[in-house]
C-alpha cells in the first residue's frame, strides 16, 4: 500500500474475507511447508490479445517455437512397466514412441521410419513390441533405437556410413511421470521448474500413486482457452453455484513460480464469502452430504452447535480414506485432505496433488484445427503398500455430445462440474471471434495464473523457430 495516499498498489487488492492461509491455520492437523506458503507476483494489468486464441498463424508459431522447446508429460512409468512396453505420445504433428529398453532406460523415439517417413506405431496406441518395425517395408530398429534390419540392404549401400539410429527426444523422470523435450539445448527438468516448485513436487510422492480412471474428450475451443477455464475460482459463483455453500471461491490463493509453474489453493468446508448471510456451518455439512455435489456418498456426520464444519469434514475424510486405502493418514494435514491444490506445469499439464481428489489434467492442441483441444482427465489412487500389481487404466474417449458423467467410474457430481466448466468454452471461442474488443481484461489477482501462463507463451513466441534437428537428436 502507498503510505502517503492510502491507496492499494496494483495487485495488492484481496477479498476482505479471511485469506486461504488464515483458514488453513485453524486446522487441527497443520499444513506442510509447501502448502503454508504464498508466492504471488504482480505481472501487469494490460489486456491479453485475443489473436492468440483465434489466429491460425499464432497456433503455427506455437508449434514452431514453443512445443519444440518445452518439457511435456508423455505418460506414467506405469504405462510401460516392462521391457518392450511402449506408449505413443502425440503433440500436434509430432509423435513419439516412449518405450522401456532392455537396460531399463526409457527412450522417446520420433515415431517415423527413416526410409519414407511412415509412422512406426499408430497414434494413440500402447502395447508391447520386441522391436520397432515399419509396417510399410519392414525397416526395423531395436528398442534402443539402433538399426536392427534393413531389408534388401544391398540396395542401400549409400547408407553404410550414415547414422541410422532413430532420432529421439530427451527424457527425464519425475514423480512417476515420463517427460519429453525435443530441444537438446533445453534446461534440465529441475532447472525448468525451479527449486521451489521442485520442492513441492518432491513432497507429494506421486510415484506412489497410479491412474485408475482416464477420460478424454475433444472440445471446439483453442487449447489455451480450455486450460484457462480451470485456472481460477472466480467463475465458481455463476458456473458451479451448487458448490458455493461449501467452497471458499473468491478468497482462493494464487501463486506463481518462475516462468513454468503456477497454482491456486481453493478451500473446502467453508462457505463462499459471498453467501455468508445465507448459509450456516450446518448448511456446509448439508451441501457435502446431499445432492449432486455430495462428496460423501450420502453419509451425514453429527453436527453440534459451535462445531466448525471444515474440521468435521476433515476428520470424516481422514476416516473414509484410511478405510478405503488401509493406510494411516494421521500425519496428513487437513488441507491436503480437503482443499483443491491446482498446479499448472507449463505448457499443458495440471496436477492436483491432494488426497481427496488427486488428478491430472492434460491439454493438447489439434494440429489441424486451432479451435479444437484434446482434454484428458486422469484420477490417481495410492499404490498398495504390499507392492502388489495394479493395472493402469486405459483411456475412455468420449464423443463431443457425451457428458463426463457418462464415463464408466466417474463420480456423477464431479462429471457435472467438468461439464459446466467446458460448456462455457463453446460460447467463449465464438464470442472472441465475434468481438469488436481486441483483448481479454484480466483480474490482477484472481486471474494471475492466466496472465502468467500467457506471458510465458509470449516469451517463447518471441524466439526464433526451432524445429527438431535429426543429427542433434540421434545417438552416436
Amino acid at each position: 500500500m502507498n503510505v502517503e495516499t492510502g491507496m492499494l498498489k496494483p495487485g495488492e487488492a484481496r477479498h476482505p474475507a479471511e485469506s486461504t492461509q488464515e483458514i488453513i491455520a485453524q486446522d487441527n492437523v497443520k499444513a506442510p511447508e509447501w502448502a503454508a506458503s504464498e508466492h504471488y507476483e504482480y505481472l501487469g494489468s494490460e489486456d491479453i490479445s485475443k489473436d492468440r486464441y483465434i489466429d491460425p498463424e499464432f497456433a503455427k508459431g506455437e508449434f514452431e517455437k514453443m512445443w519444440t522447446r518445452t518439457w511435456q508429460m508423455a505418460c506414467r512409468e506405469d504405462h510401460i512397466p516392462e521391457t518392450g512396453d511402449y506408449y505413443v505420445y502425440d503433440i500436434g504433428q509430432y509423435s513419439f514412441i516412449v518405450t522401456r529398453c532392455e537396460d531399463g532406460e526409457i527412450r522417446a523415439h520420433f515415431n517415423a521410419c527413416l526410409h519414407r517417413g511412415t509412422k512406426l506405431k499408430p497414434s494413440g496406441t500402447a502395447g508391447f513390441a520386441n522391436d520397432l518395425k515399419c509396417p510399410f517395408h519392414g525397416w526395423t530398429w531395436n528398442l534402443d533405437g539402433s538399426m536392427k534390419e534393413l531389408p534388401e540392404k544391398w540396395d542401400f549401400a549409400h547408407t553404410e556410413k550414415r547414422n541410422m539410429c532413430l532420432p529421439e527426444a530427451r527424457v527425464e523422470r519425475l514423480g512417476g511421470f515420463v517427460w519429453v523435450n525435443m530441444d537438446p539445448d533445453a534446461p534440465s527438468l529441475e532447472d525448468y521448474f525451479g527449486p521451489e516448485a521442485m520442492a513441492h513436487f518432491n513432497a507429494w510422492k506421486l510415484e506412489n500413486r497410479y491412474i485408475y480412471l482416464h477420460v478424454q474428450k475433444s472440445y471446439p475451443a483453442n487449447w489455451k482457452l480450455t486450460m484457462e477455464a480451470f485456472m481460477e475460482a472466480y467463475h465458481v459463483g455463476d458456473t458451479h453455484p451448487q458448490v458455493q455453500p461449501a467452497n471458499g471461491d473468491v478468497n482462493s490463493q494464487y501463486d506463481v513460480y518462475g516462468d513454468h509453474v503456477n497454482r491456486f489453493i481453493s478451500t473446502l468446508g467453508v462457505v463462499s464469502p459471498k453467501l455468508r448471510d445465507k448459509y450456516s456451518e450446518a448448511d456446509i455439512i448439508e451441501n457435502f452430504t446431499l445432492g449432486d455435489s455430495s462428496s460423501l456418498g450420502g453419509t451425514k456426520p453429527e453436527f453440534k452447535e459451535g462445531d466448525r464444519a471444515r474440521q468435521i469434514m476433515a476428520d470424516m475424510f481422514r476416516q473414509m480414506f484410511e478405510t478405503a486405502t488401509n493406510t494411516d493418514l494421521s500425519h496428513v494435514s487437513d488441507t491436503e485432505l480437503l482443499d483443491t491444490y491446482s498446479y499448472t506445469f507449463f505448457p499443458n499439464l495440471f496436477l492436483f496433488p491432494g488426497i481427496s481428489l488427486p488428478m491430472i489434467y492434460r491439454f493438447r492442441p489439434d494440429p489441424k484445427d486451432h479451435r479444437r483441444t484434446v482434454y484428458e482427465v486422469m484420477f490417481m489412487r495410492p499404490k498398495p503398500k504390499d507392492g502388489s500389481y495394479v493395472e493402469t487404466a486405459e483411456v475412455q474417449i468420449l464423443e463431443d455430445h457425451q457428458s463426463f458423467a457418462e464415463a464408466e467410474g466417474m463420480d456423477p457430481g464431479f462429471g457435472k462440474i467438468l461439464d459446466q466448466d467446458t460448456d462455457n468454452l463453446y460460447a467463449q471461442q465464438e464470442g472472441l471471434e465475434a468481438s469488436a474488443k481486441e483483448g481479454l481484461t484480466l483480474a490482477d489477482y484472481q486471474e494471475i495464473r492466466i496472465r502468467h501462463f500467457e506471458n510465458t507463451i509470449d516469451k517463447y513466441m518471441a524466439m526464433e523457430p526451432k524445429r527438431p534437428n535429426m543429427k542433434a537428436l540421434q545417438r552416436t
